[in-house]
Parts: C-alpha cells; sequence; structure tokens
C-alpha cells in the first residue's frame, strides 16, 4: 500500500437507466464514512476510448463488463473498492478498506449463490454460474490485477472475467466477511449487514417494491434529496408503509 495515499478510493457501476441507484448508493457511502473519500462513477460514455466491447444480450448492466477496469483507471497503483450501484451502505466504509490484506489481489464475499428466478430485473435473463456475484463487491489490489488490460477487458469471456480467470490461481482471492455485500432477500434478513447489495430486484421497482430494508433505501433517497430532517422522515416513513 502507498503510505502516502490516505484517501479511499471506490469505484461504482454506473447504469444511464439507473442514475437514482448510483446517487443514493454513493450518498451512503460519504454519509458514513470517517476518512476521505474519492467516488468515481464508471460510466461506458466516459471509458469508450478505451472500452469498445459490444453489447450482448447477458449484460443485465452497461459496467457488467467495465468493473475490471478498475485497476487500469488506478493506474495499477495502491487498492480500489468496486461496487455495484444497486447497493446501500450501513456503516462505515473505512471499516471495509481496513480489511485490505496485500496477500491478495482481490477480496470479496464467497457468496454460494444459486438464484431462484431465472429472469432479473427489467428482463434480463438471470445466468447461473461459479462464483456468481462475487465480483459485485471487489476490494481490488491494482498492482496484483495487472492482467486486467482494456484489451483483456474487451476481449475476454464474461465468465472468465466473473470467475477470475486472470488470476494465476484463486488463492489470490480473499474472503470478506458476508456483511459487506448481504444479498437482500436471498440471505435472511440480519441487522449487522452493512452493506446492502439488492441484486433481486429493490425498492424503486414495483415489482419488488417490498423488500427486505426497501424503508432504508427510501430513508436515504428522502435524506439525499431534502435538507429538512422532518420532510426526510415523513417521506421515509410513508414509503416505508406503503
Amino acid at each position: 500500500m502507498n503510505p502516502q495515499d490516505h484517501t479511499i478510493h471506490v469505484f461504482i457501476g454506473y447504469d444511464s437507466r439507473q442514475a437514482v441507484l448510483y446517487n443514493v448508493a454513493q450518498h451512503s457511502i460519504v454519509r458514513h464514512c470517517s476518512e476521505p473519500i474519492a467516488i468515481t462513477p464508471i460510466r461506458l460514455d466516459q471509458v469508450k476510448s478505451i472500452h469498445d466491447r459490444p453489447r450482448i444480450s447477458m449484460q443485465s448492466t452497461e459496467f457488467s463488463f467495465t468493473r475490471f477496469l478498475t485497476p487500469y483507471l488506478r493506474g495499477y497503483r495502491g487498492w480500489a473498492l468496486f461496487m455495484d450501484c444497486d447497493t446501500l451502505l450501513r456503516a462505515d466504509l473505512a471499516e471495509l478498506w481496513a480489511l485490505r490484506d496485500d496477500r491478495f489481489a482481490v477480496q470479496c464475499v464467497k457468496h454460494d449463490h444459486q438464484p431462484a428466478s431465472s429472469v432479473k430485473f427489467l428482463g434480463h435473463e438471470q445466468t447461473r454460474y461459479e462464483k456468481k456475484n462475487w465480483t459485485s463487491v471487489m476490494l481490488m489490489n491494482c498492482a496484483k490485477c495487472a492482467a486486467l488490460t482494456p484489451e483483456y477487458v474487451n476481449t475476454a469471456s464474461g465468465l472468465d472475467l466473473h470467475q477470475f480467470k486472470w488470476l494465476e490461481s484463486d488463492a489470490l482471492i480473499g474472503a470478506l466477511p458476508r456483511e459487506w455485500n448481504f444479498l437482500v432477500e436471498y440471505y435472511a434478513h440480519d441487522e449487522s449487514a452493512k452493506l446492502l447489495h439488492f441484486t433481486e430486484g429493490g425498492p424503486y421497482y414495483q415489482a419488488t417494491r417490498h423488500v427486505d430494508f426497501a424503508h432504508e433505501w427510501w430513508r436515504e433517497f428522502s435524506i439525499a434529496n431534502s435538507s429538512e430532517d422532518s420532510e426526510v422522515w415523513a417521506l421515509a416513513d410513508a414509503a416505508g408503509k406503503d
């Protein structure tokens, strides 16, 4: 780790159809974080000079592949955290940042995620594969992720990317506690969850408006869009009761 770099570097996948998700996610990070933090959205239109991969039907988000550009965007220096935009922080991200371990190239929650449905949000096909959702929240030791060049990210298969085939060994993948990528509705309700991931669909979709922790997402949305505490809580309470 670079001792001169005292900033937490976060990259969030950005989907133009879901801008509100990015805004709520980043607001929750800033609101809870106790240390300096730099947040970068990974937007297709901002990486088009290095990423020209044609979209395929199996991509459920615009950042399905561009997430793997995170080490390149950091200049292969230091550490970075990547996270999907359908997330919500309930705790200080500095706690997660403190878990970095130089023995590993990547650290993530090692889910055994077997989705029950064959369809994802927005009607996309739900694919099942080994290490599913491991890449949705990743601490990345950028120098040890040098194989993730723009050329490789542009041409490697989705499975090669999401199953970490670009690493020499799975021994380079460290484990994070489940609380730092808690799959809402897949795992039973747990108040100790620190990073919520609405991978099964969140309260911002009609079909999944009553998912677990919906009230907290709407509360964060309200706080991000109001300077009046009374108004914030009235909106949040109304959303939670709907």
